[in-house]
């Protein structure tokens, strides 16, 4: 068992350095083209991919970069460039105030509705129909 735990823990960052790798953008790799960056891990894994993490990839640049995408102009993002939970997100917490005020106005709406209809239907039940009518 102890014989497997560094093989696998060595393919394990093998894998991941390999898919990081292929997943960085060109702009933030270091000292080596991207393609040339990918050969090295896949040829010597052990020393490549710890190459990778140590030299490969410009973390400083990804951590200070802003995201970008549909997202990166609205305000979830918190001003370290995560996305903000949405309890903490302000617009999220907006949107949720004019959904229930839509759904208290609809409920208001269907109150009301029903009270109609009941009230058109007691009025009936007062009038007898033509089939209820006593015969003489």
């Amino acid at each position: 068992m102890l014989r497997v735990v560094p093989v696998v823990a060595l393919l394990a960052l093998w894998v991941w350095a390999f898919i990081d790798c292929l997943t960085t953008p060109e702009d933030e790799v270091r000292h080596l083209p991207k393609v040339v960056w990918v050969i090295v891990v896949l040829l010597f894994p052990l020393v490549g991919s710890i190459a990778w993490l140590v030299a490969g990839r410009d973390r400083a640049r990804r951590r200070a970069s802003r995201p970008s995408g549909p997202a990166a102009g609205s305000r979830s993002y918190g001003s370290a460039g995560r996305p903000l939970a949405p309890d903490d997100d302000p617009e999220f917490l907006a949107s949720l105030g004019r959904g229930n005020e839509r759904h208290e106005d609809m409920l208001r709406q269907w109150e009301a509705d029903l009270r109609r209809r009941e009230e058109e239907l007691r009025r009936g039940e007062d009038r007898p129909e033509d089939g209820d009518r006593p015969r003489p």
